[in-house]
């Protein structure tokens, strides 16, 4: 609404919000709280006690908390300590006033007794929608889509599409488009609002309609869709079954979050931490996540420790190949860490195709190859002006550039063999690639060493 109060998080006065509540100022209260947009009201409700947050269930109609519920950012473990503070018959009609798909969401993350409590309470219609969405696999289209949308019959006109969407506007997710639909409620097309303003009232909407709709499976993945709507620039996408029904839309909002999730599941994929999404609430969690990952990491690392005994002979007659280890290692680490992020983020936006695999493989072994050269050179260089030893700096250089180059092409080959063999490119993560690059570097470094020990 355009005389609606916006304010920021900022401008809220939370002392005497808290203040109007506890002295039980119910109109000043409802008057000031409600005139704030959805996304501040959550702010206050997601920093407020339980105490208030009790009020809060006692000044609010459930319909005005599912209006803050829209809005709200909470870590998936919160919502079953909160809907657990209202009373069932709230939380039932909360849920249901929800847009069917958020409604979904806050019930993925209750736990299963919960969830059959209050589909039980709420309305039959509600509770109906609600669980054609949760029979859906989560990730998948079906799984985000909403039901609340406007659909208008093909042979209508435009005189009747706008009847039938000025009646059901109230309660659809977006009215900018309009989906048509034939006698066995198959998609036909679609119509913009922008089309029904302009055209004539007895015009037939089969006439003024685009049979060239772009629509998405039900069993379509999340990430698809997301980029379908990125592409197209869509503000909502139809979501049809195998026979072309229309049964839900996902709209643009919803895809914001969803590539928000899925870039904090492939950056902790990366890290090689599990569950990033959230801030963790203990030190405890947070290390009951990072351990298994640490622990599979340590015995890798054991692996290239044992790789650095089976050279000993060689780093006990000269002593100054073991100085340039770690510098090996590390640049060999990095810039496999670079390709790697380069391809997974080709595979994530759908940049890297089938034919560009091989322009993605040949680029980047032209990129490690010049870097490994430069630096290769810089290093033999430094190697001679601060140790004066030529040979060796020859021998670190040459050991610089061939692990540049094997770590550059293994950091971006390895994820494209995971994503053929569908599984996710993330998961070479970040850590096993400079591992893997480390006894790689190694291997390189010190089977040159031995192999020229008797000029060195």
């Amino acid at each position: 609404m355009m005389d609606e109060k916006v304010l920021r998080d900022e401008d809220l006065n939370e002392a005497l919000f808290a203040e109007m509540l506890i002295r039980g100022d119910v109109k000043d209260f409802r008057e000031e709280f409600l005139s704030h947009h959805p996304y501040d009201q959550a702010s206050f409700y997601e920093k407020a006690d339980s105490e208030t947050r009790q009020l809060l269930y006692q000044y609010l109609s459930p319909k005005e908390m599912a209006d803050l519920f829209e809005a709200i950012e909470l870590d998936d473990d919160d919502y079953e300590d909160l809907f657990r503070e209202m009373d069932a018959r709230y939380a039932a009609d909360l849920l249901s006033y929800m847009y069917t798909d958020d409604a979904v969401d806050v019930l993925n993350e209750l736990n299963k007794e919960q969830v059959a409590s209050y589909l039980t309470i709420m309305d039959k219609e509600s509770a109906r929608q609600i669980k054609d969405l949760l029979h859906y696999e989560e990730y998948t289209a079906g799984s985000i889509m909403t039901t609340e949308f406007v659909a208008i019959p093909k042979n209508s006109t435009v005189r009747s599409a706008m009847n039938i969407l000025r009646n059901a506007a109230p309660n659809a997710e977006t009215i900018y488009y309009v989906f048509v639909v034939d006698d066995e409620k198959k998609l036909s097309g679609i119509v913009t609002l922008r089309d029904l303003i302009l055209a004539e009232e007895d015009t037939l909407i089969s006439a003024i309609m685009n049979e060239r709709v772009v629509s998405v499976s039900v069993s379509e993945d999340q990430e698809e869709v997301a980029r379908m709507i990125k592409d197209y620039d869509f503000l909502a996408l139809p979501v049809v079954d195998f026979q072309q029904h229309l049964l839900g839309i996902i709209t643009v909002d919803d895809i914001i979050d969803v590539l928000e999730e899925e870039a904090s599941d492939d950056y902790s994929k990366l890290a090689a931490v599990s569950d990033m999404d959230t801030f963790d609430k203990s030190s405890l969690t947070a290390a009951k996540k990072r351990l298994p990952w640490l622990i599979l990491l340590t015995f890798l690392g054991m692996l290239t420790a044992n790789l650095m005994g089976m050279f000993e002979a060689t780093l006990d007659q000269v002593a100054l190949l073991a100085v340039f280890i770690p510098l090996i290692a590390g640049m060999a680490g990095n810039s496999g860490t670079q390709a790697l992020a380069v391809a997974v983020r080709g595979i994530a936006t759908g940049d890297i195709e089938e034919e560009s695999k091989m322009k993605l493989l040949f680029r980047e072994a032209g990129t490690g190859l010049i870097t490994g050269i430069v630096c290769g050179v810089v290093v033999v260089g430094l190697v001679y002006f601060w140790k004066g030893e030529l040979l060796i700096g020859m021998l670190v250089g040459t050991a610089v550039m061939s692990s540049i180059f094997v770590a550059t092409l293994a950091g971006s080959f390895i994820p494209l063999v995971i994503h053929r063999m569908k599984i996710d490119p993330a998961v070479a993560s970040g850590p096993f690639i400079t591992t893997l690059n480390d006894i790689i570097s190694i291997l390189i470094y010190l089977g040159l060493a031995t192999t020229f020990l008797s000029r060195l």
